[in-house]
């Protein structure tokens, strides 16, 4: 338990059952944490490396989401990082320092950005519900991220395919990359991901509560060890701050 958690622990005591002190310091609860991302996106692969050192000694359980953050764009009106050319110099030059603050490893794949529905599909076809394990994603993300070379190369593509497929099939899960089945099942993720709010990747949601980007991972403890701040309204208000002026659309 962190030190926030034990504090709330020792507050609710004197005036709470035990069952519930435990809730609010998040004892024995294992917590559900799930984890948005797009391979296309190196903040996420950051976020994903260091969401274990993140989690360390907290009872959780992740669930791994591919989601197309191309959709989630567009549903927002929004251009990628990537899609501004002094945002993408700065953004990609932001992640390599990034990499190398956090010892992470990190190489510019050959052209940024790409098309990640193979890779995406790929994830989702390992699984039965649409949702790989931690070894899919990680080996995915290295294919992106870890090798400086094109990510939708066909013979790459096609290896590590075949490797993943056949781990799947192991389990008896393997799907066709291309069915039917594998693209709804994306589809519907991402749509579950625009129903909650969210508008980039990764993003972080536990008991509804949404952490986004790798910059939120310190946050994300805090919650996750009862830090009282997440109670106050400072958390809670700025939902309601009213809305003091917005851009006109553009006439066409």
């Amino acid at each position: 338990m962190g030190p926030n958690a034990q504090r709330a622990a020792a507050r609710c005591v004197a005036t709470h059952s035990s069952t519930l002190c435990r809730q609010i310091a998040g004892v024995g609860i294992v917590k559900e944490i799930h984890f948005y991302f797009d391979f296309i996106s190196p903040y996420a692969w950051l976020a994903f490396q260091a969401l274990p050192q993140t989690l360390e000694g907290i009872s959780h359980r992740v669930h791994y989401h591919p989601v197309l953050f191309g959709a989630l764009l567009k549903h927002h009106g929004q251009l990628g990082p990537a899609e501004m050319p002094g945002k993408r110099d700065w953004t990609y030059r932001q992640v390599m320092w990034l990499a190398k603050q956090q010892g992470t490893v990190l190489k510019m794949p050959a052209s940024h950005p790409f098309n990640p529905l193979a890779l995406l599909r790929l994830a989702v076809a390992t699984s039965a519900n649409g949702e790989p394990n931690r070894y899919v994603v990680e080996s995915i993300f290295k294919h992106v991220w870890c090798e400086g070379l094109e990510a939708t190369d066909a013979d790459r593509l096609a290896t590590l395919q075949a490797h993943l497929l056949s781990q799947a099939s192991l389990q008896g899960v393997a799907k066709d990359p291309q069915s039917d089945d594998v693209k709804r099942m994306l589809q519907q993720q991402t749509e579950s991901a625009i129903a909650l709010g969210l508008f980039g990747v990764p993003s972080m949601v536990v008991d509804g509560q949404v952490f986004w980007g790798q910059d939120a991972l310190p946050m994300l403890r805090a919650y996750l060890e009862g830090d009282p701040w997440f109670q106050s309204s400072a958390w809670r208000d700025v939902s309601q701050l009213p809305v003091g002026i917005r851009r006109a659309p553009e006439k066409k």
